[in-house]
């Protein structure tokens, strides 16, 4: 398979290296309805340009780590909120100060914020159900102020013949002049994971559903959208969804032909799968991100991935990749020292650098985030783990220079979700589509991190929602708005 790769000429940059960072302490726990999730979001919400965390907790309470700067986190004041699954953070209501999204086992709950990293329970029209939820994504259509939100739930806790063979139907959540309209989307195959995206860059996104094979058993599969149709696409539509332990999503483009590229977790094989002209097909074996069992320890039964990102963590101008690994609890048929992963991308091939860069944890990893939390333009990463701490690490490599580009148009959607950014120096072009929702019960809107090597200037352009292409601009190392 050919497969274009276009890459900055920079030089090789030191080894990836991060140091842990002391926080306030917080597990998520609790019985088998918390063997999946545990997600985690981050979000600037004082307006300092520096994110917090907000971590889910299970049987414990969703914790706030107040960003102090220099790495420096405390606990904040939070809602006494318990039974959550997974946590994301957007701006719900167009006033440019993000919310909230709380996924439970129950009722989910919606969170203002206020500017000041003070969350309160509002109603802002989302219904909270009685679900077991472990997956959301939103997304703005034309001509809406609010977003459409999608809900993944898991297994239907109220069928008496479950938990096998009794996945849940998932909920599709549009705005209307007062509330929202539902749309039950059925049938459900336990999503783990769902995302909102331009996947083939046609200027209308689809929801991608990424489903655990461990409830559905048979007969089920990854699933499909569409807004447009109102229905699930197929392989007359050219969708022929794979049948998985699906537990994570994660969207990029690492190959430099503009189109989103896919990590799917799994137990087992972590499934890359690249864009082409006529749609995404696998990546062959040797791509090294497939990760299908331990690379530390002697444990050789199989992996299990749940988060996943893509991320530049030497700024050397390609996306590098991080797997948060770990048994669902004690699955005897799959690895209990199971390490995260840090994939380096390297002329288009990934090799494992997480032992020798420090976060190659064996606790049980669930969410992630990889985000620059202090402001140096590193990437730095935290993991939420199972009956085990959260961790934090503090990228300190050696690393390439960086942007950090965000997004601010008029209207409800304020910060551009559904935008291409493109970032150009001399004759390469990477490009992101800014999402909210996927990975594994978490995620945020935060500024797209772009590496740009030793280069100390670089053109960007944006691809607004609505279609329309800006100028390119000449923007310089650190932090960028681009307004429209």
């Amino acid at each position: 398979m050919k497969w274009l790769l276009l890459l900055l000429a920079t030089p090789v940059v030191a080894e990836p290296r991060f140091e842990p960072v002391t926080i306030p302490s917080h597990v998520y726990d609790g019985g088998w309805e918390h063997f999946v999730g545990g997600g985690i979001a981050a979000l600037d919400c004082d307006g300092d340009a520096l994110p917090e965390l907000v971590a889910a907790g299970g049987a414990n309470p969703v914790m706030l780590l107040h960003n102090r700067g220099d790495m420096v986190f405390e606990a904040g004041a939070f809602p006494a909120i318990t039974g959550a699954s997974g946590v994301y953070a957007l701006d719900l209501d167009g006033d440019a100060v993000d919310d909230l999204v709380i996924l439970r086992v129950g009722e989910n709950v919606t969170l203002k914020g206020d500017g000041a990293c003070g969350f309160a329970v509002h109603d802002f029209g989302v219904p909270g159900g009685d679900r077991w939820t472990t997956a959301f994504s939103a997304t703005w259509e034309a001509g809406r102020d609010r977003p459409t939100l999608a809900f993944g739930n898991y297994v239907d806790r109220d069928d008496p013949d479950g938990p096998f063979r009794a996945c849940d139907d998932n909920l599709l959540l549009r705005p209307q002049r007062q509330g929202y309209l539902a749309t039950v989307l059925t049938p459900g195959f336990c999503a783990l994971s769902v995302l909102f995206s331009d996947e083939n860059r046609d200027g209308a996104a689809t929801l991608r559903l990424s489903n655990d094979r461990h409830y559905y058993v048979s007969g089920g599969t990854e699933q499909m959208w569409s807004l447009t149709d109102g229905r699930f696409l197929g392989p007359d539509d050219g969708f022929d969804g794979p049948s998985i332990w699906g537990m994570g999503i994660a969207s990029r483009d690492i190959t430099g032909d503009g189109r989103p590229d896919l990590m799917l977790t799994s137990m087992g094989d972590q499934l890359t799968m690249l864009s082409t002209a006529t749609g995404l097909t696998m990546a062959p074996f040797d791509i090294g991100t497939f990760a299908q069992r331990p690379h530390v320890g002697d444990d050789g039964r199989p992996s299990t991935g749940w988060h996943a990102a893509w991320g530049d963590v030497d700024n050397d101008g390609d996306a590098d990749l991080f797997i948060a690994k770990g048994n669902v609890d004690q699955m005897p048929d799959m690895a209990i020292e199971d390490p995260n992963n840090l994939l380096l991308n390297e002329d288009g091939r990934f090799r494992e650098v997480s032992e020798a860069a420090g976060v190659a944890s064996t606790y049980r990893g669930r969410g992630a985030v990889l985000a620059d939390l202090d402001g140096d333009g590193r990437l730095d990463l935290a993991v939420v783990n199972r009956r085990a701490p959260l961790e934090v690490w503090r990228n300190v490599s050696d690393a390439g220079n960086a942007l950090s580009i965000t997004l601010e148009q008029p209207g409800g959607n304020r910060a551009g979700v559904g935008a291409w950014v493109e970032v150009r120096t001399g004759t390469t072009v990477q490009t992101q589509e800014l999402t909210v929702g996927g990975g594994h019960a978490g995620g945020s809107v935060l500024p797209l991190h772009f590496g740009i090597g030793d280069a100390d200037s670089a053109e960007a352009r944006v691809i607004w929602p609505d279609g329309d292409v800006s100028d390119w601009v000449t923007v310089t190392p650190g932090p960028v708005r681009l307004i429209r």
